[in-house]
């Protein structure tokens, strides 16, 4: 198939420019409206996952499952969970949905130290798809307030 394509050739001596935008011609929109506008586009961006993502790497849905059970977990003496407040240093998640959780506590004598690094595992491997839990107690580095999320400080008082 051989179809020959015509154009036509138009000569002309001057072409007028299109007009220039305006602040004049803008669409009203009051504050409250930007407001919304702007705060839809932010959820849907943050809600957004990475296309190809496994599902064990951060921001994958059994990744994410797993941190979420975790900040179920509240400190006993400080009324923040403990991802929050910086106790989680590390959540691996393996291919086969083997889960380990590298772990402080704010001090070696906390009173929930023989409890608590149970309960994580508990909350851990209750998480649908998780096949094993297992939960490392580390005290290096040493926890502190920096550790702690902006969400933490601010419940604290601390901001």
């Amino acid at each position: 198939m051989n179809k020959e394509a015509k154009f036509t050739v138009e000569q002309v001596d001057a072409v007028t420019p299109p007009r220039r935008a305006r602040v004049e011609d803008a669409v009203e929109e009051t504050s409250a409206a930007k407001l919304e506008r702007k705060r839809d586009y932010l959820e849907g961006f943050l809600k957004a996952k990475p296309a190809g993502l496994a599902p064990g790497e951060p921001g994958g849905e059994l990744y994410d499952s797993v941190v979420a059970a975790l900040k179920e977990i509240y400190d006993p003496e400080i009324p923040v969970n403990i991802y929050d407040l910086g106790l989680i240093y590390g959540v691996d998640v393996s291919g086969d949905g083997d889960v380990a959780i590298t772990m402080t506590l704010t001090t070696p004598h906390c009173p929930v130290a023989e409890s608590m690094p149970g309960e994580v595992e508990i909350r851990a491997a209750s998480v649908p798809g998780v096949r094993d839990a297992e939960v490392n107690l580390v005290w290096d580095p040493p926890w502190g307030p920096d550790k702690m999320s902006d969400e933490a400080r601010l419940e604290l008082g601390m901001l």
